[in-house]
């Protein structure tokens, strides 16, 4: 990214940490496939293996950890493979779910995003179903309260990678990751499962739960990422504070401004001006901003987060997504406030 640029879609992907990049460069230097039996192969398959107890210990996870290519082939792994009968989860999940789930039970969610507790989520099957929830949305940043809602007899799934590495990871059965959204590599990630027994088995590598040779340059560098990981929640809760308080002074929407939100998350709306015009006006600024989720952007659709929490379609078609990184600073915000707010005047 050049100097003079201000990049805030960290959701989407944030700039892989030193020593991340150390790590992995290390390790391309020298290595082998873990799965070989010769003495080379052995010494990988020992590096893979202690970058899986210390990727646990980061995370405070005392279960099975699957490497995958990212989280949404975990999402898809836990999802398709998972021996529940039955699938239940929000219209606000991310497309990742939504695409691999076509036939699950869709409960609701109020006006900020936040699930309704409901019957259905208590199992009466003998832990056949399957709940899937999202513990921080990618779009809006709402935290769903995953410990209130209430999930006795169901197997529980938490769609873990927006807050990974943020926030403490939930009581769940089974969780997804992504390095890439905390200073790790991109195309690696991992599933966390409790129990083994609770998904099929597919052959190959990873205890026979994921086929193909093991990535183990971006393995080590997940591993980096997270043991160098810093709070810097604080800093950006103040930040995103002087945000919303500037949005809302110039005449814009919060997005789900009553439910708890991780400060590195933000959704506005500008009337009058729509997302895809915005998108383009702060990239002019050289200003790095999104509309919805990464995955989706490229297309025309409005976000169907929005439309489930009532959001009409101009409404909707009218919201852009700020994210903060660690280095994200107050001068960042500052400048990301002028143009907002020139912007905004125009519009009326």
């Amino acid at each position: 990214m050049a100097s003079h640029r201000l990049y805030l879609d960290h959701a989407a992907t944030t700039p892989i940490l030193p020593q991340a990049q150390a790590a992995m460069i290390e390790a391309l230097e020298s290595w082998s496939n873990p799965s070989s039996p010769h003495g080379d192969g052995r010494a990988a398959r020992a590096a893979l293996e202690e970058a899986r107890r210390r990727i646990g210990a980061a995370l405070g996870w005392d279960g099975h950890v699957i490497f995958t290519s990212g989280a949404s082939e975990a999402i898809a792994i836990a999802l398709t493979r998972s021996k529940a009968g039955r699938i239940l989860t929000s219209p606000v999940e991310h497309d990742s779910v939504l695409r691999v789930t076509p036939q699950a039970e869709r409960l609701e969610v109020d006006i900020n995003g936040l699930l309704i507790r409901h019957s259905r989520l208590h199992g009466s099957d003998g832990g056949k179903s399957l709940l899937a929830i999202q513990h921080v949305n990618n779009e809006t940043g709402v935290i769903q309260s995953l410990e209130e809602i209430g999930h006795e007899g169901v197997i529980f799934f938490a769609d873990c990678a927006q807050s990974a590495a943020k926030l403490p990871l939930p009581n769940a059965d089974m969780i997804a990751i992504s390095a890439h959204k905390f200073g790790g590599p991109p195309g690696i990630g991992a599933l966390l499962v409790k129990d083994l027994t609770l998904i099929h088995p597919s052959g190959g590598q990873e205890q026979g739960y994921r086929a193909g040779t093991e990535n183990l340059p971006a393995v080590l560098a997940m591993a980096a990422a997270l043991e160098a990981r810093a709070d810097w929640l604080p800093k950006a809760a103040t930040l995103r504070a002087k945000l919303d308080q500037a949005i809302e002074a110039s005449g814009g929407q919060i997005v789900a401004r009553e439910a708890p939100r991780i400060p590195s998350i933000a959704s506005y709306r500008m009337p009058g001006l729509s997302a895809r015009a915005q998108l383009i006006q702060f990239d002019l600024a050289g200003i790095s901003v999104s509309a919805g989720s990464a995955c989706s952007s490229g297309s025309l659709k409005t976000s169907h987060v929005l439309h489930a929490m009532g959001w009409d379609e101009a409404q909707a078609g009218e919201v852009i997504r700020v994210s903060f990184g660690p280095a994200t600073g107050e001068a960042d915000i500052g400048r990301f406030i002028e143009a907002w707010t020139s912007m905004a005047a125009r519009a009326r």
